[in-house]
């Protein structure tokens, strides 16, 4: 079954538009509203998903306003708007000052508070935030319940899964996917928030029973500007009015901030602090997986997880901690984990029978190369590390220069490509990247701005034994240019590149 997040069970009580004007009280600027019985159903903030008797949300934009889209959204059967501002006159108006900080309040209220029935983990962080959903997932689902989760990866639950759209989807979004959860008898749900959804409001009116914190390193900086204005805005979901616990990992320099400052009661986790709540040892990580010992408060475990990368440690520490705090069984989650066979797009293997280690990672920022190159660096050993690279556009262009540096500092070979550029000019982004990879002084250094052709001259330099990794998309599945969206997965155009590779090496 295909899981549509406008398709939830409708509650089976009637709140009319007068009921909305009363529960938000003072916050609503003007009326009286005519159409106020209208009975409303569900909240959307998108006009083209809008179901019969939903509560539209026009919210403003940079470029356009959603009452632009007003009558679309009463084509689609809207109950009502909320807004900042009246209507068109289609539709009755609810009119409150700051309508997007209402949103996720008013969808969880209208679909019965889900997130108060289900045990939701929240998972925050620069890097992590993925691996970390699904090591939690499969921890939880170890002890017995019934999982959902909400990724940048896939929505899904038993017998319902779709794509992500971004790492947290909208407010309205989210509380409609948790009610169908909640009606399909989950009892857990990992859910990635990005500091995105927290600055606006995409998790507002969840309630989380734990709040976990992976690291914090340069990036989103187009968004927050400042490294303290994007911390605040990770701190700002570990309050006690939004979480019962924080989980946060101790080694990370910001991490043993947000411990010092939450209200929350706090469980820690670290691969250096012995006195952590959970800590990992006696780490091993090579081409095969990842194996620790957690020490937990209810025992030991050697752990061995087939993800690959030093990092995943941290992550697993995340899931077990989480699972720690909400009075699971830690050992269980830590057998449940090793079951996990993979995470799409985060050093994912691409095999097709060839004879060097390829793999694809969503590596993007400098905190997450600085911790993954040193180990593709140790897998080839003596042999040669050939990594591509790419910017996406329309992102913070001061990270472009040190991702093209550090890069060029672990790698033998770099191919600089292109990525989404949106509306920026891709020459501009690779060159960004090229002039950080030439400072280095370091590697060969190759610019092709075509992707395909980018892969084919990637693996045309690899020789046996070698390791050839594509970083910075992982598993995201389109190319966006300006206005043309075109397919391409890098994992399945590596594996074409390598089969060239071969029949041309075999003569074929």
């Amino acid at each position: 079954m295909h899981l549509d997040p406008d398709d939830s069970r409708r509650p089976a009580r009637r709140i009319q538009v007068r009921d909305i004007v009363s529960h938000l009280g003072d916050a609503v600027s003007s009326g009286p509203y005519e159409g106020d019985e209208r009975v409303v159903t569900g909240v959307s903030d998108d006009s083209r998903s809008v179901r019969p008797g939903d509560l539209y949300a026009a919210l403003p934009g940079h470029r356009f306003h959603g009452l632009d889209f007003e009558a679309e959204a009463a084509s689609h059967g809207a109950a009502a708007v909320l807004s900042d501002r009246p209507s068109h006159g289609t539709l009755p108006t609810v009119i409150v000052d700051d309508p997007r900080r209402w949103v996720g309040p008013l969808a969880s209220w209208i679909h019965g508070h889900p997130s108060h029935d289900l045990q939701i983990h929240g998972v925050t962080g620069t890097n992590g935030k993925t691996s970390a959903t699904y090591l939690l997932d499969a921890a939880l689902a170890a002890n017995g319940l019934v999982t959902g989760m909400i990724g940048g990866v896939v929505v899904r639950c038993p017998g319902s899964s779709r794509p992500a759209i971004r790492t947290t989807p909208e407010a309205a979004v989210v509380h409609r996917t948790l009610a169908e959860f909640r009606d399909q008898d989950v009892r857990a749900v990992s859910l990635e928030v990005s500091s995105h959804a927290v600055s606006l409001g995409r998790v507002d009116g969840v309630r989380f029973r734990t709040v976990a914190f992976t690291n914090l390193g340069p990036d989103h900086l187009d968004f927050h500007r400042t490294m303290e204005r994007y911390f605040a805005a990770k701190a700002a979901l570990f309050t006690a009015d939004r979480a019962q616990d924080a989980v946060i990992n101790i080694d990370d320099v910001y991490g043993r901030r947000l411990a010092a400052a939450t209200d929350l009661p706090v469980w820690t986790h670290s691969t250096r602090d012995a006195g952590a709540d959970v800590y990992a040892d006696s780490i091993h990580c090579d081409l095969h997986g990842t194996a620790f010992t957690a020490h937990t408060p209810v025992g030991h475990a050697r752990v061995r997880l087939s993800l690959l990368g030093p990092h995943q440690v941290s992550n697993a520490l995340t899931a077990l901690t989480s699972v720690a705090a909400a009075g699971g069984d830690v050992l269980q989650a830590a057998a449940g984990m090793e079951t996990l066979a993979g995470v799409p797009g985060r050093l994912e293997r691409v095999d097709d029978g060839q004879d060097v280690l390829a793999l694809v990672d969503y590596m993007h920022n400098t905190s997450g190369q600085q911790v993954l190159l040193p180990f593709l660096r140790s897998l080839a050993g003596e042999r040669r590390l050939v990594l591509v690279i790419s910017a996406t556009g329309e992102r913070d262009p001061g990270k472009r220069y040190p991702l093209g540096h550090t890069a060029a500092t672990y790698a033998d070979v770099v191919v600089i490509t292109d990525d989404s550029p949106y509306s920026d000019d891709a020459r501009v982004l690779r060159e960004a990247l090229a002039e950080g990879a030439r400072a280095a002084d370091c590697a060969h250094v190759v610019i092709e701005g075509d992707r395909h052709r980018a892969f084919e001259i990637a693996v045309s330099y690899a020789r046996p034994g070698d390791v050839v990794v594509v970083a910075g998309r992982g598993c995201e599945p389109r190319l966006v240019t300006g206005d043309t969206v075109r397919p391409f997965d890098d994992r399945e155009e590596l594996r074409r590149a390598l089969q060239r590779r071969r029949r041309l090496w075999s003569g074929g």
